[in-house]
């Protein structure tokens, strides 16, 4: 049961850093703040996905 939680504190927090990462990525390229925050919020719910999707529609 330990080993389940430890498991979902970890993904968890891999969540958050990489919607943080994301957030601040946006924002670093020029975007506007509703755009990160978008880009924040997709992230947080659709974690897999929405880290996919901005890492294709984002502007090298």
């Amino acid at each position: 049961m330990g080993l389940f939680f430890l498991f979902g504190l970890i993904l968890l927090a891999l969540n958050i850093i990489t919607s943080v990462w994301a957030y601040r990525d946006a924002r670093r390229k020029g975007n506007s703040k509703e755009y990160a925050i978008v880009v924040l919020i997709g992230t947080i719910f659709f974690p897999i996905l929405g880290l996919i999707v901005y890492l294709i529609i984002r502007n090298d």
